[in-house]
């Protein structure tokens, strides 16, 4: 009785000490993280690190406090009386504490699958359009719409952009004509799903659907599914055939930035034929539909 008594004391002392030590891990790993964010005075290098290991380092953090759970759970019935021997008691507080930790994990490997990059993405485009200054000058510089930073992409980046496998930004100082052009994945990345609101909407499938004169792709079609709710979309983009010569001419404008828009829907509401729902991948291509749209036409289609 004496031996099992010294054990359960050892025991819950073990406990208690490493569940303490679990959840400091926990809160290491995240404050960690977090200054190694802060020390990162490169807007673009703060958003590439944050991209590749935010997440990874989030579920380090939820797993650490996780397995802390695990142990407080065996912790359980220290103070009874009746359960001050080892008995089938004890291996059912472990599988409990085991099961608890399990569920804690996975709930929080969940909501960082699914719920989280709705916030990481708002945080990726914070870094990523907060205006740069050129480091020569210390002038702001601007970033060019899609049009004006053509001229300064060459053919392979353009080719790259124009199967939205890679996007690049080009920021300009307009007094200097100082330029740095910034490479981030394309339409890769999950996207918004309309049906759920997570950022889990992912292409699954692409095909060329029109094609010009001299056999050169016109429209990709790229379809989309939503690993959360299974939501499926398909949206068509056109592929342009200009190069950078067509642009030299273009005289910059100061234009509204809309590049961290990934997609304009447009609901429309008749008294006729009810609801629709439009959807299209650029501003442009919902002004260009708004102004074709004809409501007595879709009305008795």
């Amino acid at each position: 009785m004496g031996n099992q008594d010294a054990f359960l004391e050892i025991w819950y002392t073990s406990m208690i000490v490493c569940g303490i030590i679990s959840f400091a891990v926990g809160l290491i790993i995240y404050l960690v993280h977090n200054f190694r964010v802060s020390l990162i005075k490169d807007f673009k290098a703060k958003y590439d690190f944050i991209n590749a290991n935010e997440v990874r380092w989030y579920k380090y953090a939820f797993m650490a406090v996780a397995v802390g759970i695990g142990f407080l759970i065996n912790l359980y019935g220290s103070n009874e009386s009746g359960l001050n021997k080892v008995g089938v008691w004890f291996f059912v507080r472990m599988f409990f504490g085991f099961s608890g930790a399990t569920l804690v994990a996975y709930v929080a490997n969940l909501v960082l699958e699914f719920y989280y990059p709705t916030k990481l993405n708002s945080k990726l485009k914070k870094w990523r359009y907060m205006p740069r200054v050129n480091p020569k000058t210390g002038h702001k510089m601007r970033l060019l719409s899609e049009e004006e930073e053509d001229v300064h992409l060459d053919q392979g980046r353009q080719a790259e952009e124009s199967i939205f496998s890679i996007d690049y930004d080009v920021w300009i100082d307009e007094k200097s004509g100082d330029t740095k052009v910034e490479k981030y994945d394309g339409h890769l990345t999950a996207l918004k799903c309309n049906n759920c609101g997570f950022y889990t909407m992912r292409v699954i499938k692409e095909e060329i659907t029109q094609m010009y004169e001299d056999e050169s792709p016109k429209e990709l079609v790229k379809h989309y599914k939503c690993a959360y709710c299974r939501n499926i979309r398909a949206t068509a983009f056109v592929i342009s055939k200009k190069e950078a010569d067509d642009y030299k001419d273009h005289r910059a404008t100061v234009r509204r930035n809309t590049k961290n828009i990934d997609l304009v829907k447009i609901e429309i509401h008749s008294i006729l034929s009810g609801k629709r729902f439009y959807e299209f991948p650029t501003v442009a291509q919902a002004q260009k539909f708004l102004e074709e749209f004809d409501i007595d036409k879709v009305s008795t289609s």
